[in-house]
Formats: structure tokens, C-alpha cells, sequence
């Protein structure tokens, strides 16, 4: 028995041997076997599909409807979105990608397309959706601005209704911020600060509107509260549930959206507020940072980049920086008067630690820092002495949510 079983088996091995038409047809079979295998067990296919870059994932929608209703799944999203990355930032609305060897594709040429007329600014990114607002009325038109949340990956848009109380408060808004995330706020609200009236002769009183996307409507949620002169409400960040406000005047702040509340933003211990000047404020993969310097100190290159403790208490110093060698291998950082002028653009963390790193400007172009190696590279160079302003520099990060 065993015998005709072997030679069974040389002779199917011979008929092969003799027609390689037959092994390549079995092969076929095979891949079509394990293909079919793969696309009919969906955890298996998630598995491999959430390794893919976007850009493949948002064309394989058009597969078919099984994988058009898979990709579209939240329980896939969220799993994609916590290995998503940050390519690259927005620069004044044009697109710069970190990596400048192996660039991606830009998540748009110009914003205008996708809009119901040209001119649009970005206001504010938070996790892959955008912020985004006309940057000039039409002439002789006055109306309240819209306002609409946009998605740079899928290319989805929604506007914003208007504020409650009608065309008149537009001119009061001091404040226009998204908070969004996977998880902790998975339906995108915006928070809004608009300016009552002056309160005596130190301070201004101001209320707080927000709006979810989940019941569509704006609400009232702080009737009013007081603020010292002149109060300015600068580069709003959403992080662990609140949206905080960075300490670049002397009103520190945060709202917890939950609670709906307004709590005071500690700073970092040993740093009196009339002596520092933030240098920079922003999140990145759940880290809320902060890098200040002393207004009363020259210009340094030694800085402290400071992280907030989850439950909102202070901060800790994550990292030491010493960027002393930045001026020899980029002169414009030493200016005319003597000080450095080097600013921080953001401050991005890897999904390893030793890829973390720090986006700079100079006056003439963009560097990377290596918070570990210690390395840089230019990503960017301006044809012209450029002044930009921090609040036209937002991150691009890939999200497959929708809304």
C-alpha cells in the first residue's frame, strides 16, 4: 500500500516535471485559494490592511462594497488613526513634508476647490481635521464669517452655523478653536470666546460658546467670566480633554469640555509668569509640551522643553536641549543685533522615542532637530527673508475619520 503510494506520487511528480504548465496553474490555484482566505476573514485582513498607507487604504474602498463597509468601520479607523502619522506641516497654507528625501504626496495643492469661493485660511489643526475660515469678506458685504471643518485625508468638509445671537457678535469673537480625537472626543466641537464688555479698569468680561458636531448646534456653556487686561486668547490646543491656552500673556487658562468649566493653567515650578516668554506650545501623541525662556535673559540656545502631567497638576522637563552648534551650520540664526533668531514650529514626538524631534525656523529656512542624536537637516528654504507669524503654521496628521 505504501509502495503504490509512493509511486503515485513520483509519477504525479514526473507529469509535472513534463508539463510546468501544471505547476504554475496549481500555484495560481493556491494564491487564489489563500487571496479568497484572506479577504473572507476580516480580522486577518485588518491586520494587514492598517499597515498600509493612506493612500491605499482610501483607494481600496472602491474595491467592493464588503471593503468600502470594513475601511469605513470605526473600530477599524481608530485602530488606523493610532498608527497614523504626521508627514508634514502646513506653512501658510502650502504643504511641507518633514521628510525631504522621501516626501508624500500633499493632502491638496490649495484649499479653494473645496470651498464655496477662493481665499481660505487655516486656522487651527487638531488630529488630522482642520479648521478653516474665509480670509477676507467680499468687498462691501458685511456678514458673520463662516466658519468649516475640513479633513485633509478624505477630503469631507462641514460648515459651521452661526454663533448664537445673530450677525452682531461676529465682531466680538476673540476666539475660534476645534477640539478633536479618536477616542476622547470622537465627535469634533468647536469652543468659542467672544468679548462682552470691559469690567472697571483691569479687566474685560467675555463668554464661552461651544458647539458639537454631535447635536449640531452651539450652546452657551460659560455666561461670562472675567479676564485681566488686554486679554488675548492665542493658539488654542486640545489635549486630554480640554482645550488649553498657551501662557504668551497673563491669563492662563484651560476648559474642560466635560465638566464645562474654566481652570487655571499651573506653569512649570521655579518660572514666575511676569518673567517668561513662551516660546512655544502644542501637542503631539498625547504629550502637551511647552518651551519658554526668560524675557530678562539673553537669547539662548539651552531650552527646556516641558511636558504636562496627565491630570493637568504641572509639568516636568522631558527634555534638555543644547543647540549651540545650530548657528555654524546655519549663520542667519545670529542676527544683525546679536540675539538668535531661531523660533520653534512644533515639536513632534515618534511613535519611537529616539524619532522625536523639533520643527525650527529661521529667517531663511526650515530644520529638523533630533531631541536624541542630536541631528538636523533642512526640510526648506525660503527665496526671501522670511517673518511668518506662529499662528499660520499648523501640523498635518492622516486620519480616516469621518463625521
Amino acid at each position: 500500500m505504501v509502495n503504490t503510494r509512493r509511486r503515485r506520487s513520483k509519477i504525479r511528480k514526473t507529469q509535472n516535471q513534463n508539463n510546468p504548465t501544471t505547476v504554475v496553474e496549481d500555484s495560481d490555484q493556491q494564491s487564489i485559494e489563500s487571496g479568497a482566505v484572506i479577504g473572507s476573514n476580516d480580522d486577518l485582513l485588518t491586520e494587514i490592511l492598517i499597515r498600509l498607507p493612506v493612500t491605499s487604504i482610501l483607494g481600496f474602498k472602491s474595491v467592493s462594497k464588503h471593503w468600502l463597509s470594513l475601511l469605513s468601520q470605526t473600530h477599524f479607523t481608530q485602530r488606523y488613526d493610532k498608527l497614523s502619522k504626521s508627514p508634514g506641516f502646513f506653512a501658510d497654507n502650502k504643504y511641507v513634508p518633514f521628510d525631504v528625501e522621501n516626501p508624500n504626496t500633499p493632502p491638496f495643492r490649495s484649499l479653494d476647490p473645496y470651498f464655496d469661493r477662493s481665499g481660505f485660511d487655516i486656522l487651527q489643526s487638531c488630529n488630522g481635521l482642520l479648521l478653516c475660515s474665509p480670509d477676507l469678506r467680499p468687498e462691501g458685504h458685511i456678514a458673520a464669517p463662516k466658519y468649516y471643518v475640513f479633513n485633509p485625508t478624505t477630503k469631507q468638509l462641514a460648515t459651521i452655523p452661526p454663533l448664537l445671537g445673530g450677525l452682531k457678535v461676529h465682531k466680538t469673537i476673540r476666539f475660534m478653536g476645534l477640539a478633536y480625537h479618536q477616542t476622547d472626543c470622537p465627535h469634533y466641537k468647536l469652543v468659542c470666546i467672544r468679548f462682552l464688555e470691559c469690567f472697571g479698569e483691569f479687566l474685560e468680561l467675555f463668554q464661552l460658546q461651544t458647539y458639537s458636531s454631535d447635536t449640531g448646534k452651539w450652546k452657551i456653556s460659560v455666561e461670562s467670566f472675567h479676564a485681566i487686561k488686554p486679554a488675548f486668547f492665542y493658539q488654542g490646543v486640545y489635549w486630554n480633554g480640554a482645550v488649553f491656552w498657551g501662557p504668551y500673556y497673563q491669563n492662563y487658562l484651560y476648559f474642560k469640555l466635560d465638566v464645562e468649566q474654566l481652570q487655571t493653567l499651573p506653569l512649570p515650578v521655579g518660572l514666575p509668569s511676569s518673567q517668561i516668554i513662551a516660546m512655544y506650545f502644542g501637542e503631539s501623541r498625547g504629550h502637551l509640551h511647552l518651551i519658554v525662556r526668560n524675557k530678562y535673559q539673553d537669547y539662548s540656545l539651552h531650552w527646556n522643553v516641558y511636558e504636562m502631567l496627565s491630570d493637568h497638576s504641572g509639568w516636568f522637563v522631558k527634555y534638555q536641549l543644547q543647540l549651540d552648534e545650530l548657528p555654524g551650520a546655519f549663520p542667519e540664526v545670529v542676527s544683525g543685533y546679536g540675539y538668535c533668531d531661531l523660533h520653534v514650529i512644533d515639536v513632534v514626538r515618534g511613535e519611537e522615542e529616539e524619532n522625536t524631534f523639533l520643527v525650527l525656523r529661521t529667517p531663511e529656512k526650515f530644520i529638523t532637530y533630533n531631541v536624541h542624536d542630536k541631528s538636523y537637516k533642512q526640510i526648506f528654504s525660503f527665496s526671501t527673508y522670511s517673518c511668518m507669524d506662529p499662528s499660520v503654521f499648523h501640523r498635518y496628521t492622516e486620519t480616516l475619520s469621518s463625521f
